[in-house]
């Protein structure tokens, strides 16, 4: 179903409408989708939703590749994340047979009588080339989850509380199997039911343990600055609007002995530990960024205890996990630590709790803890999106090629509508989005949403 040139051109001579009107696109195309296919509301973060952002995000992505059709190459990490967040949701074939038919009325009900049968037929076209590449890619992920397909109960072992507001789950699986192994620094989608809107809100947690076969950890932090929005006219509740609902409800009600469910371990932010590589790691996070760090620092120690890490983790009050940074840092002189505190209190203690009393800032780094001088160090960040925006942008300055930052990027939203992380890593601009879920998937994040 390959397009040609000129179905090219028609596309492409109409993105400038449609990206004029991006926001009304989005809102047409989920009211009637939404009324349509209500069950589709267990697939959508109705905070992302309210926002506007999962909308522009949509929109951006499908513009964006149609724009790039003839060379989709720096599009493929882009599709790669939108795969994997794709396959934690369960998002399947006929989904797309759903999405296109509402989104390409959409585009008709904008374009008005400019939506040609040619017009028409150049964006399906679009639409499907785009829509197979996902399907295709996605049927490879299933493959490899091999007999883990969809929601899995698992029970709640363990509560900790980590640091104030900060708890990790320790969870078994119901069935008593072996789980499988995964990469340090992926996650897992979490489903609750929200009884005051009637349907699934699922969210992406990253896994703060290394891989376990019997057990998975996540770490979640509670949003005390929860405030609702104003929610769009195809939401009919309130209530899922507010920012933080599913990491406090799951923090109020789900205890030892609790059931929690979960999909498979996805994502592309992860250290390939089918590499021996022996080269430095350094590991930036702010706030509860920092778990999918612990799961690659803990999955490093085990099995390469030599190679030389730099922890570089910055909080505004209480430091999750500095104990247990703390312990590993003592029997390793390879790995450096700098903890970034903002907020002290009278118990704490410099070199313990905390080594600098500012947010962070790697020019009060030590050059040598950042490995600046080897050309193989790899560096992952993961933190608010503003935060990782500057320590992409200031690791660019010191000559990091864009190759070695990794950022983890877990929410759909107005940064990735602008400016996409490779292009951020690597100085470049290139106007598209960093994720966007074609069916509208709910966004990852670190432990709170």
């Amino acid at each position: 179903m390959a397009l040609t040139a000129h179905q090219v051109k028609i596309v492409r001579d109409t993105i400038p409408a449609l990206t004029e009107h991006g926001e009304l696109i989005a809102s047409t195309f989920y009211g009637n989708m939404l009324r349509a296919h209500p069950e589709l509301n267990d697939y959508f973060n109705t905070v992302n939703m309210a926002n506007g952002r999962q909308p522009r995000a949509l929109i951006a992505i499908i513009l964006s590749f149609a724009n790039n059709i003839t060379h989709i190459t720096e599009l493929i990490p882009k599709m790669e994340r939108m795969c994997q967040k794709h396959c934690s949701l369960g998002i399947l074939p006929e989904h797309y047979d759903i999405v296109g038919k509402y989104l390409i009325a959409a585009f008709g009900e904008i374009l008005g009588p400019a939506m040609t049968p040619a017009v028409q037929i150049a964006w399906n076209k679009a639409y499907w080339v785009l829509a197979k590449m996902l399907i295709g890619r996605e049927a490879q992920l299933y493959h490899d989850w091999q007999h883990w397909q969809g929601w899995r109960r698992f029970r709640v072992q363990q509560k900790v509380e980590e640091a104030e507001d900060v708890y990790s789950y320790y969870l078994v699986p119901e069935d008593g199997k072996l789980l499988p192994s995964f990469m340090p620094g992926q996650y897992v989608s979490v489903r609750v039911m929200v009884p005051e809107i009637g349907y699934w809100q699922n969210r992406q947690y990253s896994l703060s343990e290394q891989p376990k076969q019997e057990y998975y950890r996540i770490t979640i932090k509670r949003d005390r600055g929860a405030q609702s929005v104003r929610q769009p006219s195809y939401l009919w509740s309130s209530f899922g609007t507010h920012p933080g609902i599913v990491s406090n409800m799951i923090i109020d009600q789900k205890n030892v002995g609790d059931i929690i469910e979960l999909t498979h371990p996805a994502g592309e932010f992860f250290l390939d530990t089918y590499n021996t590589a022996n080269a430095p790691l350094v590991l930036l996070s702010a706030g509860v960024g920092v778990t999918p760090m612990v799961s690659i620092l803990n999955s490093v120690i085990e099995k390469q205890p030599s190679r030389p890490i730099s922890w570089i983790q910055g909080s505004r009050d209480s430091v999750p996990f500095y104990l247990h940074v703390r312990k590993i840092a003592r029997d390793r002189p390879t790995m450096k630590v700098n903890i970034f505190k903002t907020q002290l209190a009278d118990s704490d203690l410099a070199g313990i709790t905390y080594d600098h009393d500012a947010k962070i800032d790697l020019a009060k780094v030590h050059r040598e803890d950042l490995w600046l001088d080897n050309s193989a160090t790899e560096y992952f960040v993961c933190g608010p999106e503003q935060f990782m925006m500057e320590m992409a942008r200031r690791l660019r300055e010191f000559g990091v090629h864009s190759d070695r930052i990794k950022l983890e990027l877990f929410s759909t939203g107005d940064t990735e509508f602008q400016v996409d992380a490779l292009s951020i890593a690597s100085g470049r601009s290139l106007g598209a989005p960093r994720s966007g879920v074609a069916s509208g998937a709910a966004s990852t994040n670190s432990g709170s949403d």
